[in-house]
């Protein structure tokens, strides 16, 4: 399997885990705790998730460009 495959899945997974959270933090329950911390840190997680997401697919796309030129074996 090629790297830039792996790279793919694994921003794939970090973005459902970004979006599984942001939907935890706002259904979150009364006592403002979700997954045992608050919902404002919940809500930062799933931001910083989301962000490392975007720039592992964009990183990707960038790896998948040099593949293609037969720079990066």
């Amino acid at each position: 399997m090629k790297f830039s495959k792996l790279m793919h899945v694994a921003s794939v997974i970090v973005g459902f885990a970004g979006v599984i959270s942001f939907i935890g933090a706002l259904v979150g329950g009364g006592d403002n705790l979700v997954f045992g911390i608050t919902k404002v840190d919940a809500l930062l997680c799933a931001a910083i998730l989301i962000l490392i997401a975007i720039w592992t697919q964009i990183a990707t796309i960038h790896h998948m460009m040099l593949e293609k030129r037969g720079e990066i074996v």
